[in-house]
């Protein structure tokens, strides 16, 4: 383990103290904790970011995509239990 140093604001740190105390943690859990949590949330982010940028890719490549009503009644109908033929990705007239 290392050690980093993080200067906060006293309005900052008193918070951060306060929501400590409410979570029966430490302060320095707390901090922990929540840097893991914002981490975390970075990775899926990151994550999302590159399936779009591959689905993008992907659209560019074949110049096929489903339009989005099509998409969107497909996956009402699923939602609610109903039988739905899937649409099928074809060229898109601009």
């Amino acid at each position: 383990m290392s050690t980093t140093t993080i200067r906060l604001p006293e309005d900052l740190k008193a918070r951060v103290v306060a929501a400590a105390r409410r979570s029966n943690t430490t302060a320095h859990a707390f901090i922990l904790e929540a840097i893991a949590e914002k981490a975390a949330q970075e990775d899926l982010r990151a994550a999302f970011d590159a399936v779009a940028e591959n689905r993008h890719a992907g659209i560019v490549a074949s110049g096929k995509t489903i339009p989005w009503q099509e998409m969107r009644g497909y996956l009402e109908a699923r939602l609610v239990g109903k039988a739905a033929k899937r649409p099928i990705a074809r060229k898109l007239s601009r």
